[in-house]
């Protein structure tokens, strides 16, 4: 049985879409996340940096279902408990997530990517026969536009460059109506058009989604503007605007190594 979206409440702009209170966890005896505790806003975009083994990849692990914390809360919405819900029932609650590493259709196109990505029966035979509705072709040509594919509506995915591929992922998410999107390290690899393009598509993509960008690129995050989380050793260091975090003693001495 499905897990009903209205048990999230009704969420508005500013108000909070997710808590992780006091989330703890080991890997022999390794403290991965050590009681990290932050919330995330609805309509927020929000980034989160630290250094290798800092628990970001670990962090997005608990908040998909992937890994069960050994203490604390991740809460959904007004009270959904997503400790009580396995990956395929938090993915249908609208948490989304895009890895660092691409994965598109190859042999397919653009347009049949994202056809495929869309909420709906994904039974093999049902989606390859079944006909769009006007307002699901609509969903396709409104998410190219807005990744900057549409002219390529018809160009195999295995043909785009990385930047392109990473569009067409970030567009794959959309058609999947989250309410929280977690993109993992986004502009690795890019040319410097292609990270601007992708500053914009996050930009734009926080209007109506809450966008959790785990990311390097300093100059990328401070492009973005929005509120950044500092993460060392599993715990929040510091949290605030990007100058905030750059005049942070703590953080210069920990994370910038001065």
């Amino acid at each position: 049985m499905g897990i009903n979206p209205d048990f999230i409440g009704n969420i508005e702009k500013g108000t909070r879409i997710l808590l992780l209170d006091g989330v703890t966890v080991s890997f022999d005896g390794f403290k991965a996340l050590n009681s990290l505790s932050l919330t995330i806003d609805y309509k927020e975009l929000r980034c989160i940096i630290g250094a290798n083994g800092a628990g970001k990849s670990t962090m997005m692990d608990v908040i998909t279902g992937k890994t069960k914390p050994d203490s604390g809360q991740v809460v959904f919405g007004k009270a959904v408990d997503l400790l009580e819900l396995d990956e395929p029932q938090i993915a249908e609650l609208g948490i989304g997530r895009k890895f660092q590493k691409p994965t598109v259709f190859s042999n397919h196109t653009i347009f049949e990517n994202l056809e495929l990505s869309m909420q709906d029966d994904k039974r093999f035979f049902k989606t390859l026969f079944a006909k769009l509705k006007s307002f699901q072709k609509d969903k396709i040509e409104e998410t190219m536009k807005l990744i900057g594919l549409h002219e390529h509506a018809f160009k195999k995915a295995g043909t785009l460059s990385h930047g392109q591929k990473q569009w067409l992922e970030i567009g794959m998410l959309i058609m999947q109506n989250p309410k929280i999107m977690l993109v993992d390290e986004p502009v690795a690899g890019m040319t410097p058009h292609e990270v601007e393009k992708t500053g914009e598509i996050l930009r734009e993509l926080s209007n109506e989604h809450s966008v959790v960008v785990v990311e390097h690129d300093m100059e990328f995050i401070r492009s973005l503007a929005s509120r950044v989380t500092v993460l060392h050793e599993g715990s929040v260091l510091a949290e605030g605007s990007m100058q905030n975090i750059q005049n942070n003693e703590k953080v210069r001495k920990v994370y910038l190594g001065e």
